[in-house]
């Protein structure tokens, strides 16, 4: 089925916002200013890259997977930042059409992906990303989103937002004060009870054991897949933030079917 012109200029600008959030996730890891140098340059020998080599997805392909001036590879993180982050636009488009409600979760959702590679790369999620986060998310819920017949009837609004902020991340402090008194160590890191204040905003208390239950059952079957292809025990520690923004996006795009679905099954 081809697509509309909006969900199409909501595809390329999902190319445009992973290309930029490939940008925040390297300077972030490294230490670097967002604005300073201000055009994009390669990781390895610090080329300056022209315009063209900074087209989402395009210029991978175009480049090979290598840097044009050193030759050294390409990290996996940009094509697939890239593309996660066209598929979010698209997806949301095709389910919420113009409007604010799009535009904030548009931006809500990069703000979750940019957070999510960088705790796949260093195991925490940057204050810098989820508090802001969780504003934009409370004011998003209290004057943009439902309560209506629309696709964002099912998730928070109003004081909802509030009840899930405070359930999600309060939940997740009292999960990280006790797995440190019965283990003696840190189960959940900070990040994720602040990722937790964004998400549940957005998801409201109505909907957190559903993304609970989609966050747990993706990322147990990744850290089984992880241990048999490294051979490492349970032991291994497995970045919990990634899952979580995942449920959340699956969430708001095809919550109520999904819930549809467990429940039917369950009969």
């Amino acid at each position: 089925m081809p697509l509309n012109p909006f969900d199409f200029a909501a595809l390329v600008l999902g190319l445009i916002m992973g290309s930029f959030s490939t940008a925040c996730v390297h300077r972030w890891l490294n230490r670097i200013s967002l604005v300073d140098p201000a055009r994009s340059f390669c990781p390895h020998c610090q080329t300056t890259l022209p315009w063209w080599q900074n087209i989402p997805l395009l210029s991978f392909v175009l480049l090979r997977g290598r840097c044009a001036h050193c030759k050294e590879r390409i990290s996996w993180r940009y094509p697939a930042l890239e593309l996660l982050s066209g598929l979010w636009g698209l997806a949301l488009a095709m389910v919420y059409g113009p409007g604010w409600p799009f535009a904030a979760l548009f931006v809500l959702g990069g703000m979750l992906l940019t957070a999510s590679f960088i705790d796949l790369e260093s195991f925490l999620l940057p204050d810098v990303i989820t508090l802001p986060g969780a504003v934009l998310a409370l004011l998003t819920a209290t004057f943009l989103l439902g309560p209506g017949s629309g696709p964002d009837a099912w998730i928070a609004s109003g004081t909802t937002a509030l009840w899930g902020a405070g359930l999600g991340g309060g939940g997740f402090w009292l999960l990280r004060l006790g797995y440190r008194a019965l283990r003696g160590g840190e189960g959940l890191g900070l990040g994720d009870v602040k990722l937790m204040l964004l998400i549940g905003a957005l998801v409201g208390p109505q909907g957190l054991p559903l993304l609970l239950l989609l966050a747990g059952v993706t990322a147990l079957l990744a850290a089984i897949i992880y241990m048999i292809r490294t051979g490492q025990g349970g032991q291994a520690p497995i970045p919990f933030g990634p899952f979580l923004s995942l449920a959340c996006m699956v969430h708001l795009l095809w919550g109520p079917q999904i819930q549809h679905w467990w429940l039917n099954l369950l009969r």
